[in-house]
């Protein structure tokens, strides 16, 4: 792994080229440029037409980065760090409102998850997938009336959901 530079005190105060911002926050400049398009961070252009970022941008960066780890789309992630005042950089107040928001829709992924895992060995222990009982089996598409996705899994999430499974 390489080693980064310290950053010389004298150069604190002044800006980041997309090449460092890539060093320092572990995200390739391509992922940053995209970031830029979706307007979750922002730099400005010098007189060679360069990007450059304020330093903070790493804060948001990295608040981008864990919320994606969480499985927060970015959509979602665009829509909080918008709220910010001028598009500040998030403060520790604002990552606990931010993380807030993301919570129950989180507690939600991990109980779908753990469902499913319970679920897993018993739809695959016999290899084939052909068990009547199990819950993502769905034969010639017979409940695609009922909608998009596994209907019986689904439908089984909302029965243990009402204490029924």
């Amino acid at each position: 792994m390489k080693k980064l530079s310290k950053i010389d005190p004298a150069r604190r105060l002044h800006s980041l080229t997309v090449g460092e911002v890539a060093a320092r926050s572990g995200v390739p400049v391509s992922t940053l440029h995209f970031y830029e398009t979706k307007g979750l961070i922002q730099s400005v252009r010098n007189a060679g037409n360069q990007r450059r970022y304020a330093r903070e941008v790493l804060r948001r960066v990295a608040v981008i980065k864990v919320a994606q780890r969480i499985g927060v789309p970015l959509a979602e992630i665009g829509e909080a760090l918008r709220e910010l005042p001028d598009g500040r950089t998030p403060t520790a107040e604002d990552w606990n409102r931010l993380s807030a928001r993301w919570r129950a829709d989180l507690d939600e992924r991990i109980r779908q998850l753990g469902l499913l895992r319970d679920q897993l060995s018993g739809c695959i222990g016999c290899g084939c997938l052909s068990m009547q009982a199990c819950p993502l089996r769905n034969p010639w598409d017979a409940l695609s009336e009922q909608g998009p996705g596994p209907r019986l899994f689904e439908a089984g999430q909302a029965t243990a959901r009402e204490g029924g499974g």
